[in-house]
């Protein structure tokens, strides 16, 4: 009894309209989906109950019926994002392949939602079913990972982290019309001629030591970097 009193509340822990009043005419599922479709085509700002309202050809009272305000309505998108990584495929038996799998789904999801990130830096996350189902969804792929429970949780924070960076700088790059965001030559020509000019010894022997950089493939490096810090936090990071 006490776990349900002190149970944060939230839209999922309450039925989808009361009993009372006239027949349901839609649903919170039809709701979201519009405010998904409002948010894809003009940004998280266009969200509001009068906008969706109208986009739904009803008045903004009776949307609450359904939810109960602005931040449920961002709750439930958050959530309906969630819904789209599929956690249906079997485990492929290397957990590093199945954790980089499911990263790179997030960050697709969040390259078609740009907005989301923003949701979540204003909002912080409210966890709906479909990102916890996410959640044990990973720990059950890191269940034969080396690591604590705390470096399992802090890992698929990580791979969350990374996957949002990747996609905003991959968004930024399409708003500009330039998949590279500029030259990447002219940038480590850049570098380097500042690393030459003595004051940055570090830099240069770095460097010059790591020669010509590699192709700008973003996906490469989003897969080349959790690879890396993966195993690092699971197997060389603190308890």
């Amino acid at each position: 009894m006490a776990d349900r009193e002190t149970r944060p509340t939230t839209v999922w822990s309450r039925p989808e309209r009361g009993a009372r009043g006239p027949a349901p005419e839609r649903s919170r599922t039809q709701i979201t989906a519009a405010a998904l479709a409002l948010a894809d085509a003009e940004g998280l700002a266009a969200v509001s109950m009068r906008a969706l309202a109208q986009r739904l050809g009803t008045g903004p009272a009776s949307l609450y019926r359904y939810v109960g305000s602005r931040d449920e309505l961002l709750d439930l998108m958050a959530d309906a994002v969630a819904a789209e990584v599929d956690l249906s495929g079997p485990a492929g038996g290397d957990w590093l392949d199945d954790l980089v799998g499911l990263a790179l789904q997030s960050r697709d999801a969040h390259l078609r939602h740009p907005w989301l990130a923003d949701m979540n830096d204003r909002r912080g996350e409210v966890l709906g079913p479909h990102a916890i189902d996410y959640l044990d969804h990973a720990l059950g792929i890191l269940a034969p990972a080396p690591g604590t429970a705390g470096q399992k949780l802090e890992a698929i924070g990580l791979l969350g982290g990374l996957a949002v960076l990747f996609a905003r700088r991959e968004a930024a790059a399409a708003s500009t019309g330039d998949p590279t965001t500029g030259d990447p030559a002219a940038r480590a020509a850049h570098l380097a001629a500042v690393a030459t000019e003595g004051r940055h010894p570090h830099l240069l022997a770095a460097l010059t030591a790591a020669g010509a950089p590699p192709p700008a493939d973003r996906g490469a490096l989003f897969v080349r970097l959790l690879r890396r810090l993966l195993p690092a936090m699971l197997g060389q990071g603190e308890p």
